[in-house]
């Protein structure tokens, strides 16, 4: 972005229906490409007045996360999204209120060969798995240019998962990056991912499964598509999934396998222990694990993994970050920790 268009933050401003329209005229005229009023009540009177300078502008990144905005608002954006001068590709919603007949309206826009959005985010917005078939059938329209969704904190199911696992393996389908925290899934979900992960159409790099209940069969199911040669995933997210020490076996070997492709892996809050995360310590020393950030927080490790640790560290051609807060590892471990990070090379950073 060239010095002539700064980012503008207009985050927690408490805007007059007056001052909107001026805002909007600034935004015509090509001020910023980038606009952030997250936090700032603007409501859907306001917003509707900002959407009349957002149809014609430079605007390719726009945040209103928390801007008490409804469903009402979502078909002034369709129309700033499909209106063929719109540049925007990033479109942040979070903590709206849009609920599932908002989120079908900004479906419709996907169906536009002139929304370039690539980025949409959705986080606590009131979704269920009712909006899943519409955005699914979106996905796989030839028009959608959506690389990455988060859906965090939605009350999705497994059925809303179901439903979107038809449009990861159909061949129009882009998206790279899909976010489900906290989306109220079980391990029922586990067996549509996997089907969609085995798909040689699957261009899925990066999945967000954190504090879902998928217990030890739904990841095992995960760690079979894992094994795929070619098998996309290269970031994964089991924080808090109750896992299972048979779970961290099957993912150390899967990291040895040669066909992983996982650069990043997160398990943390899965009460596993030394015994646990041995088997990723293991994985981690292997020459054919390509592993950069690993994150084992609060899985209970004790002073006896650190040896283990030290090993794996020094062994890794790859890693980077390792995450091992709130463990009951004590001072006695200092002196080792530190000494194997200023031995090694690549390692960047450890928590």
């Amino acid at each position: 972005m060239g010095l002539c268009c700064p980012p503008a933050s207009l985050k927690s401003s408490f805007l007059s229906t007056g001052a909107v329209p001026h805002l909007a005229s600034a935004l015509n005229r090509g001020i910023t490409t980038e606009l952030d009023l997250s936090y700032s009540p603007l409501g859907d009177e306001k917003l509707k007045i900002l959407c009349t300078g957002l149809r014609d502008c430079k605007i390719q990144e726009l945040c209103l996360q928390s801007c008490d905005v409804t469903e009402e608002s979502c078909e002034d954006l369709v129309s700033v999204l499909t209106s063929g001068t719109s540049q925007l590709c990033l479109l942040v919603m979070s903590f709206n209120k849009i609920g599932d007949q908002g989120f079908a309206k900004l479906c419709d826009a996907l169906h536009s060969p002139h929304c370039k959005l690539q980025e949409l985010q959705l986080d606590g917005c009131d979704l269920t798995e009712a909006s899943m078939k519409v955005f699914s059938a979106a996905l796989r329209s030839g028009q959608s240019k959506l690389k990455k969704v988060i859906l965090a904190r939605n009350t999705m199911d497994d059925s809303g998962v179901e439903a979107l696992c038809i449009s990861l393996q159909h061949p129009l389908c882009k998206l790279q990056s899909l976010n489900l925290y906290t989306c109220e899934l079980t391990g029922a979900c586990c067996s549509h991912l996997k089907e969609a992960l085995m798909s040689e159409y699957c261009t899925l790099s990066e999945l967000e499964l954190s504090v879902n209940e998928l217990g030890q069969e739904g990841a095992l199911l995960l760690c079979q598509a894992l094994r795929r040669p070619g098998c996309p995933l290269e970031k994964l997210g089991l924080t808090r999934c109750k896992l299972t020490l048979l779970v961290f076996e099957e993912l150390g070997s899967v990291l040895k396998s040669g066909t992983s492709q996982l650069k990043s892996l997160s398990v943390g809050l899965n009460k596993v222990g030394d015994q646990g995360v041995k088997h990723l310590w293991d994985a981690v020393a292997h020459p054919s694990c390509l592993l950069e950030e690993l994150d084992v927080e609060m899985t209970q490790l004790t002073d006896a993994c650190v040896e283990d640790l030290c090993t794996a560290i020094r062994a890794s051609k790859t890693l980077k970050k390792l995450e091992m807060r709130n463990n009951s590892l004590t001072d006695a471990s200092i002196p080792a920790l530190v000494q194997v990070m200023q031995d090694s090379h690549g390692m960047q950073e450890m928590k």
